[in-house]
């Protein structure tokens, strides 16, 4: 018999998304009469737009001629996609040579953690996205966990709090370190001004460390004065990857497609371009992403689709606004209930002082029939926080609010 690999029987018990999506199933079977609505995990809920259907219906039917069809596309991507990213969404601050589709940046995220593999040292935002973390711990860079169960030994967690405006302390930072850097934020919904990200960068070139800078929200930014990309910023293209996604800004959750950015000039320490090794990755163990899906995201970069995707992400932060204004009323208020983002970003944070994460997602789901996310999920700062996600049809998110109204905290 094989031996388990031992990274993955590192992992703790179970990834956050399913958890949340068991005890919902098991909540809802035991109360068969509860309208359960979810403002938990941040899926879409609304219908493609209709200029991204026909891109994506002119491809499937040109698919259906001997004109038309194509077999294995190539592994980087369409061509004209990478040219309209690099030029439409990045405004030529990076080249086409240096953008590279994929199937979504939760994949390429595990692929850059097997592409610097188990020896390097993690940092992360605390709280985070949980892939940044479980995925270290599955290639083997995370380290044991903890004798107090408060995370991994080999990751150095930045604590993001109310106290800090949800900005790390960067001179925690090691050296040769992967720095995952998340703006807009999932979990908290803050966005790094420019700032912010100068002091990221510098501090990152200083430590010899790599930043994964994944910007997968910042559609969702209406602050001009605010950084849509790590590489609007001086220097950044000798220390960062950025990572990307079509799945909120255009609901291709389920269609699957993103993007990486590799600059020309990041370099392993023996002068070797990173964007060779990534190149070699991407064609050995990945055949593209699917062409169709793909005409559907180079739809969505023309004026057409660009009005669309705009007007999909206005309604979901108007959502935010919806919920923002519920999480304010009196009950929450005397509760002594504080609440965060969802202004540029489709995530609203609330803290519960002196509760447990997971105390507070049971009170929700049991007395408003309502899933929220338990901030624990996402590290040990996000505890006693809840983060209520935008992605919802309105209907729903009205009555949602109306019964989060009437909570007794």
């Amino acid at each position: 018999m094989l031996d388990r690999n031992q990274n993955l029987a590192n992992l703790s018990s179970g990834y956050l998304f399913p958890e949340i999506s068991k005890r919902r199933s098991a909540y809802a079977a035991s109360h068969p009469e509860a309208k359960i609505i979810s403002l938990g995990i941040g899926n879409t809920t609304e219908p493609l737009t209709p200029h991204i259907v026909e891109g994506l219906a002119t491809e499937v039917a040109a698919l259906g001629t001997a004109k038309g069809y194509t077999g294995y596309g190539d592994e980087t991507g369409l061509t004209a996609l990478r040219e309209k990213i690099a030029g439409v969404l990045y405004r030529g601050i990076v080249k086409p040579s240096e953008v590279f589709i994929s199937d979504g940046a939760k994949c390429d995220i595990g692929r850059i953690q097997y592409l610097f593999g188990p020896k390097v040292a993690v940092a992360v935002q605390d709280p985070a996205y949980p892939v940044y973390v479980d995925g270290s711990v599955m290639i083997g860079a995370a380290g044991p966990v903890k004798a107090d169960g408060s995370g991994y030994a080999g990751i150095t967690y930045m604590p993001c709090t109310v106290a800090n405006g949800f900005f790390p302390d960067l001179s925690q930072i090691p050296e040769n370190a992967l720095v995952y850097f998340c703006s807009p934020n999932n979990p908290t919904g803050a966005v790094a001004t420019r700032d912010q990200l100068v002091a990221l960068v510098k501090e990152a070139r200083a430590k010899g460390s790599v930043i994964i800078f994944d910007s997968a929200y910042s559609s969702f930014i209406r602050d001009p004065s605010l950084p849509l990309s790590i590489f609007e910023i001086e220097g950044a293209r000798e220390c960062a990857i950025e990572v990307s996604s079509f799945s909120k800004p255009i609901g291709f959750t389920g269609v699957r497609l993103g993007w990486t950015i590799i600059p020309e000039e990041l370099k392993f320490s023996d002068g070797t371009k990173v964007l060779t090794d990534w190149t070699r990755l991407m064609t050995t163990i990945f055949n593209g992403a699917s062409n169709i899906a793909q005409a559907g995201g180079l739809a969505s970069l023309d004026e057409t689709g660009l009005a669309e995707t705009r007007a999909l992400t206005d309604y979901y932060l108007e959502n935010a606004k919806l919920i923002r204004a519920a999480l304010a009323g009196q009950n929450f208020r005397s509760a002594g209930v504080e609440v965060f983002g969802g202004d540029n970003a489709p995530y609203v944070w609330t803290r519960f002082p002196g509760r447990k994460s997971w105390e507070i997602f049971d009170l929700i789901l049991d007395t408003c029939h309502v899933v929220c996310t338990p901030g624990a999920g996402f590290g040990p700062a996000g505890e006693s926080f809840i983060r209520f996600s935008s992605f919802g049809h309105r209907e729903q998110v009205t009555e949602a609010c109306g019964r989060l109204a009437k909570l007794k905290l």
